[in-house]
């Protein structure tokens, strides 16, 4: 018999394809931009999948939630996953403070696993929550629905959450220490970069399904390798008839320095020839950049470092739409000798099945490591 906690953070995310940064207290600003639920369709999708997946017997298994927007109105209707046990309800608006009394309510039910569907903010607050009730070393599987998830608690993806759950059921794996990680979202939508360890999370142990933490690279000791991308991308792609779509990170920022541009650290920017036609771009606006274009457009993404994820962690404002209008072929990987070191992959999830299959069908995507040098990396949808 399986007691699981579900508990979903309603307002993760929804500052994503709007380039606010993340969702800590913009909730009410995002939903008024017209955002619309990324976290609880990605829990039903994860809850979908763990239908399809799952061969025990589901009579076994008591998901202990809220009910409403935190738990019970993402369970697919009709669907046989189980008994629901509804021990906490939220009504309105959620803060940390409704997060925190659902994750007392679940463990006093008594669970074996915590499934959250979140971000690093949702992490925090959980883990925060399970060592005020002397039960740090609960294991918990994160679903990911929100900006950046630094945090190694997190599955690479719903599908990939519901394989560690399942596997977890069967006795395939065993649990490991990871870290909680968070980025202080304020001063980075001031375009200071401070992440903080918080905690240790307990969750199953599957370098596949598991997304691990994310590792900061220095680029200090590269700075030649910089000036040599630098001068790659000014000789072969700055120029008039090219659109320039430049990723978040230090190593992009700092190769725009070199090029005379500056550039929004912790956003996505625009050029065309020595022009930044484009800052702290949303959805929408690159959507609009892309539709005046007429020429050849190419979009840098350097790679979370640990992780590996190009696409689907801290760049949702390249969303579906925005990468189908640019075409794949025209994403390329920007990664230093340092960060090479930590990613063997590049991970896509771009939350549309039908876009992942046309990236995993690439099996492969080409990166640029220096001057005039690039490799082939092997693409990973999990």
């Amino acid at each position: 018999m399986f007691r699981l906690g579900l508990i979903v953070n309603p307002d993760a995310g929804l500052g994503g394809k709007l380039g606010l940064k993340g969702s800590d207290g913009q909730a009410e600003i995002a939903r008024s931009l017209g955002a619309s639920d990324r976290s609880g369709p990605r829990l039903e999708l994860f809850l979908n999948h763990f239908l399809n997946l799952y061969r025990g017997k589901f009579e076994d298994i008591s998901w202990i939630t809220s009910k409403g927007r935190m738990g019970t109105d993402w369970i697919p209707l009709g669907a046989n996953i189980g008994s629901i046990i509804e021990v906490h309800e939220s009504s309105g608006d959620t803060t940390f403070n409704d997060t925190q009394n659902a994750v007392k309510d679940v463990i006093k039910n008594g669970i074996d696993l915590l499934i959250y569907a979140g971000g690093d903010g949702t992490t925090r607050d959980i883990m925060a929550e399970l060592d005020k009730l002397g039960c740090p070393k609960k294991p918990v599987i994160g679903v990911p629905t929100g900006v950046k998830m630094y945090s190694g608690s997190f599955a690479a993806s719903p599908k990939a959450a519901a394989e560690v759950l399942s596997a977890w059921m069967r006795g395939d794996l065993l649990v490991a220490s990871t870290e909680v990680l968070d980025l202080d979202e304020e001063r980075y939508r001031n375009g200071d970069w401070v992440v903080r360890h918080y905690a240790e999370a307990i969750t199953p142990s599957s370098p596949r399904w598991m997304q691990g933490s994310k590792q900061r690279v220095e680029i200090s000791g590269e700075e030649e390798i910089i000036e040599g991308l630098a001068d790659h991308i000014n000789e072969i792609l700055l120029n008039d008839n090219t659109l320039i779509i430049w990723g978040s990170g230090g190593t992009l920022s700092t190769i725009g320095e070199f090029l005379g541009f500056t550039l929004t650290t912790l956003g996505m920017d625009a050029t065309l020839g020595k022009k930044i036609i484009g800052m702290d771009l949303d959805e929408k606006g690159l959507l609009e950049i892309i539709s005046l274009h007429k020429g050849e457009i190419i979009v840098l993404l350097s790679p979370m470092g640990g992780q590996g994820f190009l696409i689907g962690r801290g760049n949702l404002q390249l969303s579906p739409n925005v990468i189908r209008k640019i075409g794949i072929d025209n994403i390329l990987g920007i990664v230093t000798p340092a960060k090479l070191l930590t990613v063997r992959k590049l991970r896509i999830e771009t939350g549309d099945e039908d876009l992942d299959s046309d990236f995993a069908l690439k099996k492969y995507m080409k990166v640029l490591q220096g001057y005039r040098t690039t490799r082939v990396l092997p693409v990973s949808i999990d």
